[in-house]
């Protein structure tokens, strides 16, 4: 029989449950696929917003969103367009029920525990497609699993289930190649954004002055050309800064030190033609920056919840 057996809520950053059904049966099929959502619940930061692992006799559906992420346990020929439909009802729930700043701030695991109150009247109706109501509709959901199909995670990628892990070092059809290179940051705080639009501030304002210097020179007024390349130096570190904000990359801490390093070079460069006001500002900015991207790092490494 098709059925939907348990579903559980899990932030993505760090694996910790949220909430989950309650009625797990007990059996050594359902035992070990247990083991295999502990294992991608620490993996969620790496995988794709929409995935699916076949284990046998069971699938694990899973759909994340916004730092969250809903996994669900199905038979194996459970309909994948009820499956993800389902998940797709516990997201818009959850969202509409909980804000996102309760979601990153919770510490305890289970605290939605009540959620389980609307996983059950959920399951229960996708258990019973008869007594779906109209409003579902599955056409869309369809056409959106046609268009952009779930990622199937083979047994191989993850491991087995007794602790042994392999390297999610898969391609995904528009994720592209899931490494440390397109790892997740923590989300953005408002001091991130803050920097953020600071940093785009000063590039602008160094662009405008290297444009103006372009046209003294062009005019003969003496300018010195190396004003001219310091000013589009300092343009390039604070949109490289803008990029090291928002994206991972390999030895980013370093090379924001390296960044801000240059800014404060071009600064001292344009010291005849900046007063103090304005040299200070552009290497506050800078070392503002700077310390954003060092606190903004990769999401860790799940702990070992028992979900």
């Amino acid at each position: 029989m098709s059925m939907i057996l348990s579903a559980s809520v899990i932030r993505v950053r760090d694996g910790l449950p949220l909430s989950a059904s309650t009625d797990y049966e007990q059996g050594t099929g359902m035992q070990e696929c247990r083991k295999y959502f502990k294992m991608l619940s620490r993996k969620l930061a790496q995988l794709p917003d929409r995935c699916t692992l076949k284990t046998g006799h069971y699938n694990i559906n899973f759909i994340s969103s916004l730092g969250v992420s809903y996994m669900m346990l199905c038979t194996e020929n459970y309909p994948n367009v009820l499956a993800f439909s389902f998940l797709d009802e516990l997201q818009k729930e959850f969202i509409t029920t909980y804000n996102v700043m309760k979601t990153n701030t919770a510490v305890r695991p289970y605290c939605f525990i009540e959620f389980d109150n609307f996983i059950q009247r959920t399951k229960q109706r996708y258990n019973n497609p008869r007594s779906l109501s109209t409003k579902i509709n599955l056409c869309d959901m369809q056409m959106e699993i046609k268009l952009r199909p779930p990622y199937q995670i083979s047994m191989g990628e993850l491991g087995s289930a007794n602790g042994v892990t392999s390297a999610f070092s898969v391609d995904y059809k528009g994720a592209g190649k899931i490494s440390s290179a397109h790892q997740r940051l923590e989300p953005a705080t408002l001091a991130g954004i803050v920097a953020f639009i600071l940093s785009l501030l000063c590039a602008a304002l160094n662009l405008i002055r290297g444009f103006h210097a372009i046209e003294s020179l062009l005019q003969s007024d003496g300018e010195d050309f190396n004003y001219i390349v310091a000013f589009f130096l300092g343009t390039a570190a604070c949109l490289y800064q803008c990029y090291l904000l928002v994206y991972y990359t390999s030895w980013r801490n370093v090379k924001s030190f390296l960044t801000f390093g240059l800014i404060c070079l071009c600064n001292m460069y344009l010291y005849e033609l900046r007063n103090l006001w304005q040299l200070f500002f552009h290497v506050t900015v800078g070392a503002f920056v700077t310390l954003q991207i060092w606190l903004r790092q990769a999401q860790g490494k799940a702990p070992d919840y028992d979900v």
